[in-house]
């Protein structure tokens, strides 16, 4: 296992229900049989394609990439995940088991829920209620994927990038004295991993950005200044 687990106490049904009722998806997967704590540092693979899909994910804390390998050898990102996003799922949909067709990896470091998919589906099958807050996780899911999906369709590397960066301010984004701080330590490989490019070229082009007064990088946090600026500016 490449990240650190550590194991919630077994659950009764008792708590499982009263977690039901309190309405969050945290605090039910919390509850259930096999669940655990996980930390994962930056980098680290959290499943790769073609392993057995045998536990359910909720990220508490970070960002995970979720990609897809192709023959050609090229990655492709197809997600950015934030906190309280659900994965590793297919499972459940399918209704069966299924191996992982994704890669799933801390694009920071991670602090996630996770617990056995048989728990999940028992409980599911237990309260309809647990499918619906399922099928409402997996929607923003699905909101983030069409997002990843549009912002690798320019071809212009340059466009690419602040399309990421665009998508990075409103997922990650906090308030600052000037403009929005994406709340994530990204250094220059991890943006050019995330949208097929290189470190030599996002260097050179988040310093263009940087010299046209649009950011400002301190200590791997970027600020945009006026993201709807950026965005016209590159539209």
């Amino acid at each position: 296992m490449s990240f650190s687990q550590t194991a919630s106490p077994s659950r009764s049904s008792g708590n499982v229900t009263d977690a039901i009722a309190g309405g969050t998806l945290t605090t039910i997967i919390r509850c259930l049989s096999g669940s655990s704590l996980d930390l994962v540092e930056r980098g680290k693979t959290i499943f790769l394609p073609g392993d057995p899909a045998e536990r359910v994910y909720l990220l508490r804390c970070g960002a995970v990439r979720l990609s897809r390998v192709y023959e050609s050898g090229e990655e492709i990102t197809v997600a950015l995940l934030r906190e309280n996003s659900l994965f590793g799922v297919l499972s459940l949909l399918t209704g069966h088991r299924s191996d992982r067709f994704y890669h799933a990896v801390a694009f920071t470091r991670v602090e996630m829920i996770s617990a056995p998919a048989t728990s999940v589906r028992q409980a599911i099958e237990g309260d309809a209620r647990v499918g619906l807050m399922m099928l409402q996780g997996l929607s923003s899911r699905v909101l983030q994927t069409e997002t990843m999906i549009e912002t690798l369709t320019h071809r212009d590397m340059s466009s690419r990038l602040v399309s990421f960066l665009l998508v990075l301010c409103r997922d990650f984004g906090v308030p600052a004295d000037q403009g929005i701080t994406i709340d994530l330590r990204l250094s220059h490989q991890a943006i050019a991993e995330a949208i097929g490019s290189t470190r030599v070229t996002i260097t050179r082009l988040l310093g263009d950005l940087r010299s046209e007064g649009m950011l400002r990088i301190d200590r791997k946090r970027i600020t945009i200044f006026d993201p709807v600026a950026l965005a016209r500016r590159f539209s």
